[in-house]
């Protein structure tokens, strides 16, 4: 029930920036410039909080452990990038959009929201160790798929991977792992910024939906298929396979939210960057997952019993 009225909360703040940019309120400049204080500042403010003057007992060995599951995790999104295109008889062009859209989900416009909303702060620090990896292949592995004639720049690489969020995860880890406390003013401030990563990020979602023929979604055979893998069968088979491991409940369920969260905004927006002709199928993907997500992740939920 706490996840359902989540979900229809983030799709209410959707639903605002969408009718917000239908009526010409948000601007597109102002879009870019609200996506870009998610992820320069109130994301990055929101894992920091995990660890600022932390109250909780996570351990380092549990981060170890944590770090070398999100590992295995990706190692099996990109096994299935390479045969879910093939099973579903992909034409050649599409491999690569359904690749992308396979390995990558919206854990920071969204899972991050959504796990501090219902575990707190300190599921955020379970998240970080999947975020740092997320980074990393989505400047290497997704440019490489999407970008085919881009020449590869080892210097201007590290530095799109080190990002301000990917620095705000290392920081978070050093700080918790070291016990260093923090001035209360700049916890509240961190706070505060923090807050504002929710009803940011999803009416960035939302407004980006505006250019979209949400009926049109609706008609694509593959894209519904592949929906219905990466937003059910994947999550609910995964968290019975981590289950068995026997990690801790909120572990699993943080491992959930990562499993579950539609696919990531950042690969339409990669793709847009790079020119790629898969940007139209990967917009799609992004915009059709993001409305099922609304009742898959309560579903799979559900399902898995957590």
């Amino acid at each position: 029930m706490l996840l359902l009225r989540q979900m229809i909360i983030l799709f209410l703040l959707m639903a605002t920036g969408y009718i917000l940019k239908k009526i010409n309120i948000i601007s597109p400049a102002g879009e870019k410039t609200m996506s870009g204080i998610v992820v320069n500042v109130a994301n990055p403010a929101l894992v920091l909080s995990a660890a600022i003057n932390p109250e909780s007992t996570i351990s380092g060995r549990e981060l170890a452990d944590t770090t070398l599951l999100a590992v295995a995790v990706y190692a099996v999104f990109l096994v299935l990038a390479f045969l879910f295109p093939l099973a579903i008889r992909a034409t050649a062009s599409s491999r690569g959009a359904y690749s992308v859209m396979m390995v990558f989900s919206n854990i920071g416009f969204m899972g991050f929201p959504l796990l501090s909303a219902m575990y707190g702060a300190e599921a955020l620090l379970y998240a970080t160790p999947f975020m740092i990896i997320y980074n990393v292949l989505i400047y290497t592995y997704a440019v490489a798929l999407m970008d085919r004639g881009h020449k590869w720049d080892l210097k201007h690489t590290l530095g799109k991977i080190f990002n301000v969020g990917v620095l705000a995860c290392i920081i978070t880890i050093i700080l918790y792992l070291t016990r260093l406390r923090v001035p209360d003013f700049i916890e509240t401030t961190v706070g505060h910024l923090s807050a504002l990563t929710a009803p940011l990020s999803m009416m960035v979602i939302g407004a980006s939906m505006t250019d979209m023929k949400l009926r049109e979604l609706f008609t694509d055979f593959r894209l519904i298929i592949f929906c219905a893998v990466k937003l059910l069968i994947i999550p609910v088979a995964g968290v019975f396979c981590i289950k068995a491991l026997g990690v801790s409940p909120m572990l699993t369920g943080v491992c959930l939210i990562m499993l579950g969260t539609p696919v990531g905004s950042m690969t339409a927006m990669m793709a847009d960057q790079c020119g790629s002709p898969d940007y139209p199928l990967v917009a799609k993907g992004v915009a059709l997952s993001t409305v099922l997500s609304v009742a898959t992740l309560p579903l799979a939920f559900s399902v898995t019993g957590i």
